[in-house]
Parts: structure tokens; sequence; C-alpha cells
């Protein structure tokens, strides 16, 4: 049986459950207005509880299959991990803030004032120095990236983003004068508390009760049940878990969307095209450098996704809830699943 036909049903269509959760999502969140804030408020460390919960299971999946043993292995793909170093901390911080730039100061001189360019301008800038931390085992996951790589990769990323998302922020936000009042500079200050609990939610605990299912299977029933049985079933998991945080988050941003559409629409086109540019930035770069598919995909899809929950809490945090920046970051939470989705596809149409 070929690899197009093997493709199961949600992942064949899932573009058209992708538009159909945002439609819901949107229409759910417009529909039961501030009661929805009962949702979206239950949260520790500006996590939310049930988002958490769904993307547990988005990553679980990815997790069981990772093989500790070889793990020893990883620094075989220097060259990978080189690359997402590279791209995410001297590359994409500063295409973000360039092409924002762009777009909100000259593009859109017409459309939007002074102050307004500024939030918007230091939201993307937020998005683009946090490069993503778990929604990349998804799309490793669904681009048949190397599991035990990803792992590495996300935690490599994630000893770099403690080290250096304050300096890169605050240095753009220095060179373009945002927060700038009285010869201050705002002060860039990172919620610790969001970061350790987001690593710990969507990395450790996933990849805990990931290798305890995996010894404990094939301890139980053996490699091959595990393998041909239990990942088949296990598979549909992450798409439905998925589909349904899609619903949540518009539904939770419902009222946002439907008050500023035009203003969504702008903030989007730079976000978007930002995303592709880093994309193929790194996948051609690691064609050059001959690395294999299942190491190039998760390399490539780490550096066009953002890690959007902290981006979207440091927003909050010093420009406050209603403020541009903390829109700009919304809107990188709407573009994220359909543009990485359509990168998906693109992986896997050139595998071979």
């Amino acid at each position: 049986m070929s690899e197009q036909k093997s493709i199961g049903f949600f992942e064949k269509y899932l573009s058209l459950w992708v538009a159909l959760c945002i439609v819901v999502g949107i229409g759910a969140g417009n529909i039961l207005g501030d009661s929805i804030s009962v949702v979206s408020d239950w949260s520790i460390g500006s996590v939310n509880i049930p988002v958490a919960v769904l993307v547990w299971f988005m990553i679980y999946p990815m997790m069981v299959q990772i093989d500790f043993s070889s793990l020893k292995d990883v620094s075989k793909n220097w060259k990978g991990l080189g690359l997402t170093l590279v791209v995410n901390w001297l590359i994409k911080p500063f295409t973000m803030a360039f092409i924002a730039y762009l777009f909100f100061y000259t593009i859109y001189h017409s459309f939007l004032s002074p102050a307004d360019a500024e939030q918007y301008l230091a939201g993307a800038i937020l998005l683009g120095a946090a490069p993503c931390t778990a929604m990349v085992f998804v799309w490793s996951y669904l681009t048949k990236g190397d599991a035990n790589y990803t792992l590495v990769q996300v935690a490599l990323n994630d000893l770099v983003l403690l080290v250096a998302f304050i300096p890169v922020v605050g240095l753009l936000f220095t060179y373009f004068n945002i927060g700038f009042t009285d010869g201050g500079v705002v002060s860039v200050g990172i919620p610790y508390k969001t970061l350790i609990t987001s690593v710990f939610v969507f990395v450790v605990f996933p990849l805990i009760t990931g290798y305890a299912t995996n010894k404990m299977l094939i301890r139980a029933k053996g490699k091959e049940w595990f393998e041909n049985i239990f990942l088949k079933r296990l598979k549909p998991v992450s798409i439905i878990a998925l589909l349904s945080t899609l619903i949540l988050i518009f539904a939770f941003q419902g009222e946002v969307i439907l008050g500023k559409p035009l203003i969504i629409l702008l903030i989007a086109i730079p976000l978007t095209l930002q995303t592709y540019f880093i994309f193929f930035i790194s996948w051609f770069a690691g064609k050059l450098l001959k690395l294999p598919h299942k190491i190039n995909a998760p390399s490539s899809m780490i550096g066009a996704s953002n890690f959007f929950e902290l981006a979207v809490a440091i927003a909050i945090s010093l420009f406050g809830l209603n403020s541009g920046a903390s829109i700009a970051t919304v809107v990188g939470v709407l573009i994220e699943v359909p543009v990485m989705l359509s990168l998906v596809a693109f992986a896997n149409r050139t595998r071979y």
C-alpha cells in the first residue's frame, strides 16, 4: 500500500477540519460572550489548563515513540542542531522585526497611527524572539520527523531561550525606540513562572508519560504489537486534540477577531510572510547541508513556529491585555496552525 493511500481520514482532509474549527470556535466565542472567560481564565502561570490538556494529547503520540537508548547518537546530527540555533537566534528575530517594521510603518502608513504601529511591532518582536517549544512536536510527528532529534532540539532551544530571549527583545525594543518615555525604555521582564510551567506541561510531563507507556506496553505486549497496533490506534488522537485546541483558542479570541477584522488581517500578512520566509531559509539550507528529511523537517518547523504562550503572556504583562502588542501576539496564534499545516504538506510532498 502506498504512503498516500495509507493517509487516514482526518489527515487527508485536515485543512477542511481546521477551517471548520476556526468557524466553530469564533462562532462559539461570539455566542458565549463573557461566559467563555470561565474557561479562558482557568490557568496556571498563564498556561490555560484545558488547552494544556489538549496539547498534551497532541504531543503524547510523538513522545511515546522516543527511544531513549538512541539519544546518545543525536550528536551525529550536529548540523541540524547548529542550523536551528543560527536560524532561531541570529536570523529569525531580526527578519521578523524588519518585515513587521516595513509593513506597519511604511506599507500601512496610511492605515495605522505611529502609536499603533509601535504596538504591533512590539508584539511581532516578541513572537520572533520566541521560537516554538510545544507545537514543533506535532509538526515533526505529522512530517515523520525523528522523535529523538526533535526532543533534543527542543531541549537545546529552551536552554538558549532562558539566556537569549531578554537580550534579543531588549536590543530590538531599544533599536526601534519601543516604549521610550522620558528617556527610559520599557523594562523587558520574562515571566519565569510562565516559562517554567510551559516547559513542564508541554515537554517534561508528556515525555515522562510517553516513556512510561513505551516501556510498559513493549514489555507487556511486545514491540511488534506496540508499533503495528498501538501506534496506529493512537495516530488520530493527535489530530483530534489539535482540532479541539483550535476551537478553544478561536473561541477565546472570537470577540477580538470579529471586533477588529481589518486590523487582524493587516497584522496577519507580515506574520505569515515571515513564517514562510524563515521556513524556506532553514529548509533549503538543510538541503544544502544534505540533512535527511527526518532531521530537516523538524529543524525547519521549530523556527517557523512560535512559542506563542510566552509571547502573549509577556505582551500582556508589559503593555496590557487590550494593547496592540497583545493583539499582534494573538494574531500569531491565529495564523499558526493553518500556515504550519501548509508547510507540513509541502515538507511531505517534497520528502522524496
